[in-house]
């Protein structure tokens, strides 16, 4: 199979997709890798880190499009790529289809075979191709938060861990899963107060029994928001229904309540948004004030370091990109229930039901198109 390395070009994307650790993966597999020249520069790979790795330096993304069996993205393919996908291709990325009408639309149009990232599965239901990135952006979540608190920022002016003598921040968390309990630790380690939210009893024990002393796990309501939102200088919108728009659990009443100068991060931005007052921002601009408080809502968090970024990226998609090069879509998707899941849509048809149900489209099951 040919594999084609794209590069990104989202605003202010520098990930790259494979690192060249990984092509030679792919071709000790006997699959011939095509990266777009310049592919990897802002990760820190050149050109010629690739052909020592043996891939082959396409001049244009036209040329990975039009040769590639595979292609691989890190984000969503943009508007200007949509006419050079051809009908039977598969497209392995980041896709949050949820989130977006037009691009949903416009894959379908495609005919591709879309595998999104996000909604691949292991057997216990965790999600491993959005761990790592969700990993590095909770631990963001919480740097940026504690930047953005500092007066010539917009913030209150006050340090997330304090100092002897003078309370230390408060942060709610909103959400416990992967990308909540590395915010929570991280704010944790700042020193400050952290209030960290979800509603599943027996992962409320977990991370009681994990967390640190300065972590309070506590089940949530939209009542426990209401009132813990006015004690928070930080809130950070941490929450994920798989491939599904992200629900608002905070509206824009209870920003009237806030501290002025308290600080919202959205890390469901991807997904829609947590905050009804979200808009995506970028890493140039990446705050706005909705009355008075701080939102920073960026869309690709994990592409501010995207050397740490990529590396992740790449350990944990590497072996689903080799299975699926090796024997297939068709066939990898009847002998792995993970991949299977993460088929969003194949030759116009939405295959999967949190992206049918977004925007009220039948869903033909993954099931009936396996069917020889």
């Amino acid at each position: 199979m040919i594999v084609g390395i794209l590069k990104e070009i989202k605003i202010e994307e520098s990930r790259v997709c494979m690192t060249p650790a990984g092509v030679e993966v792919m071709k000790n597999n006997g699959h011939q890798v095509l990266v777009e020249t310049c592919a990897g520069v802002g990760s820190g790979f050149s050109d010629e880190d690739y052909l020592h790795a043996g891939a082959q330096i396409a001049a244009s993304h036209v040329e990975v499009f039009a040769k590639a069996d595979m292609l691989m993205h890190v984000k969503e393919p943009q508007p200007s790529e949509y006419a050079l996908i051809r009908p039977g291709q598969i497209f392995f990325t980041y896709f949050h289809f949820a989130a977006s009408e037009p691009l949903t639309r416009a894959m379908m149009e495609s005919k591709a075979v879309c595998i999104a990232y996000e909604t691949i599965t292991n057997p216990d239901g965790s999600l491993p191709l959005l761990t790592p990135m969700s990993e590095v952006a909770g631990r963001m979540a919480a740097q940026e938060g504690a930047k953005y608190l500092e007066r010539s920022q917009g913030g209150r002016g006050i340090m997330m861990g304090g100092v002897p003598g003078v309370a230390p921040a408060t942060v709610l968390v909103l959400g416990g899963g992967v990308v909540g309990t590395h915010a929570a630790q991280m704010a944790c380690g700042l020193g400050a107060k952290v209030y960290l939210l979800d509603m599943n009893l027996d992962r409320l024990r977990h991370l009681a029994e994990v967390m640190p002393k300065n972590c309070f796990p506590m089940m949530s309501s939209p009542a426990t928001v209401r009132e813990l939102i006015r004690e928070a200088d930080v809130v950070i919108g941490a929450v994920l229904l798989h491939g599904a728009k992200a629900p608002k659990l905070v509206t824009r009443e209870m920003l009237k309540t806030m501290k002025t100068g308290a600080v919202m991060v959205d890390v469901a931005i991807d997904q829609g948004g947590c905050f009804e007052t979200s808009k995506a921002t970028t890493h140039t601009e990446p705050t706005y004030e909705v009355d008075g408080i701080v939102h920073y809502c960026v869309a690709n968090m994990p592409g501010a370091v995207p050397l740490t970024s990529t590396m992740a990226l790449t350990n944990a998609t590497l072996p689903y990109a080799v299975a699926i090069a090796n024997n297939g879509w068709r066939q990898v998707a009847r002998e792995d229930e993970g991949i299977r899941a993460g088929i969003n849509i194949v030759d116009g048809q939405i295959t999967y039901r949190g992206v049918a149900d977004a925007f009220d489209i039948d869903l033909v099951t993954i099931d009936e198109l396996l069917i020889d």
